[in-house]
């Protein structure tokens, strides 16, 4: 089941993103540029998430050993992509459930305090902003535009600091993070870093043991193709202990499958906060799409993914100003991201989304603009399909 002609077997060596694109069933039909919301499905996930439900249908429990050796296949592969032990990964149905085990596990004290940022995404602001009735101060970091000041973060944090909670990418700007100058600032003032990564994780490498970030969540439904209500922690093995398991169940114990004996006694790794049943269906069609990025890191190197999708970007942008549109989020250098927000004068970023509906081209609206985020599948048809809707926007009686 392909959506395009077969093509040349080589092709993943010669012609990568052609190699994606004939992998992505909405290039059918959609100029596809909302990844940072909810992506389409690969086709590869796609086939793994039919194919379970025949299982499921078909056999149920019989093919359940499969079933869980592939979710720890996984693990070991997510383990792999970012430098880790599989011993640190936890598989959850969600970036807030992975900012949660930190949030309401950390042994906070009253008068602690986290430091995250102004324009977080919620699901990085509330659960700290939970913490409060437990004493624990929330400080919040002004970001101009976006962009996030290194020194406006260490004038926020004192001997009291437990955590900076951060953004790989700002889901609104399109600001990228230097994590590595983030991690040494935060360290040096004995604090921990919690790094969302939901807007990052696939497209930009990361190496845990070189980063040395200790807390990572994201899940797979934005820029891992794959389905919402599957993915993955990171924590760093040193604090496993750390933080409480505040929901326990038969999986997060040693023996956990003699279940007339149950006792409380944790497993020595991350699994101990998968509590219970693994949405394995979920996970699995991930891992289908999560190996197309290996192949192509493992035949064109590590940097050839972000490479792709910020030359993209950077063409967009460019095409963007010269048909007359302004561009909010201009970033340069390690900052820049596949996300680019822009503006058409005269014309409401919901019109602007509206008229792209209109002509298969898919955006939103974000951060004061309209919000086009790019993946490595799309391609100069896309972007003329992009371009002339704004066109079309920029001609409106009103504009």
């Amino acid at each position: 089941m392909s959506n395009q002609p077969e093509s040349d077997p080589n092709s993943l060596q010669s012609a990568p993103w052609q190699w994606w694109r004939a992998q992505m069933p909405i290039a059918l039909r959609w100029a596809y540029f909302d990844h940072a919301a909810v992506a389409p499905l690969s086709e590869p996930a796609q086939l793994r998430m039919i194919a379970f439900a025949d299982e499921a249908a078909q056999t149920a429990t019989t093919l359940w050993p499969y079933w869980s050796k592939g979710v720890e296949s996984f693990r070991s592969q997510v383990a792999r992509w970012i430098g880790a032990s599989a011993t640190e990964i936890a598989m959850i149905p969600n970036t807030s459930h992975g900012i949660n085990l930190v949030a309401e596990g950390f042994p906070w004290k009253s008068g602690d305090n986290v430091v995250t940022f102004a324009g977080e995404f919620p699901s990085n602001r509330l659960p700290w902003d939970n913490q409060k009735s437990k004493g624990v101060e929330v400080r919040t970091v002004e970001c101009p535009g976006g962009e996030v000041s290194l020194d406006a973060i260490a004038a926020q944090i004192d001997d009291r600091t437990r955590i900076v909670a951060i953004s790989w990418v700002g889901y609104a700007s399109g600001y990228r993070v230097d994590l590595d100058a983030l991690a040494e600032l935060v360290h040096s003032r004995g604090a921990l870093l919690f790094v969302d990564a939901i807007q990052a994780m696939g497209i930009y490498p990361i190496d845990v043991a070189k980063t040395p970030i200790d807390f990572l969540a994201a899940d797979g439904h934005k820029w891992m193709l794959g389905p919402e209500g599957a993915g993955f922690a990171y924590i760093r093995s040193e604090h496993l202990d750390l933080l409480r398991c505040t929901h326990v169940g038969w999986h997060s114990v040693r023996n956990a499958a003699d279940f007339q004996n149950a006792q409380l006694n944790l497993r020595p790794e991350a699994a101990r906060f998968e509590a219970g049943s693994a949405n394995m269906v979920g996970l699995l069609a991930l891992a289908e799409s999560a190996a197309m990025f290996e192949k192509v890191i493992e035949a064109h190197g590590q940097d050839a993914i972000a490479n792709r999708v910020l030359e993209t970007a950077e063409t967009l942008i460019q095409r963007l100003e010269r048909a007359g549109a302004t561009v909010l989020n201009r970033w340069s250098g390690g900052n820049r991201s596949s996300i680019v927000v822009f503006d058409v004068p005269g014309v409401s970023p919901a019109e602007v989304r509206n008229i792209g509906l209109q002509q298969d081209v898919v955006l939103s609206c974000r951060g004061g603009g309209v919000r086009a985020s790019v993946h490595v599948y799309n391609d100069d048809q896309d972007l003329d399909r992009l371009i002339r809707v704004v066109e079309e926007a920029r001609a409106m009686p009103s504009a």
